[in-house]
């Protein structure tokens, strides 16, 4: 590492909470600028720790055996990471209650692990 801070790609507006949109491409080759409005992916609206949390299980091809070993985690545990990823991504709704526990996940107020925990008991 060269000791300089990692940059983080944010999705919300640190002044409003407003959804940020990306607005100009640029290459690092020819230096053409394109400006346009673009939404963020989904994947790189996740939180970082849930951004790896995906690679790994990609990495380990889906097998939730595989995720617990190089994690440390147990099987519910992935289980319940898996769903929150859906969640976050869209692809399945959130309970009732739980909706603002997400939405702090997100801003990044808290960490996935308080997240799971706090899920937990709702």
């Amino acid at each position: 590492m060269s000791g300089k801070p990692q940059k983080k790609l944010i999705s919300r507006c640190p002044f409003c909470e407003g959804k940020l949109e990306i607005s100009r491409l640029g290459c690092a080759h020819c230096d053409t600028l394109i400006e346009t409005t673009l939404p963020i992916p989904p994947f790189f609206r996740l939180p970082a720790d849930m951004q790896e949390f995906v690679m790994i299980f990609l990495r380990c091809q889906g097998k939730i055996r595989d995720v617990e070993k190089e994690l440390g985690i147990s099987y519910p545990t992935v289980i319940k990471r898996l769903d929150l990823v859906n969640v976050l991504l869209g692809n399945q709704a959130a309970p009732s209650g739980r909706k603002d526990i997400l939405e702090q996940l997100e801003r990044g107020e808290i960490t996935v692990q308080e997240a799971t925990q706090l899920l937990k008991n709702t």
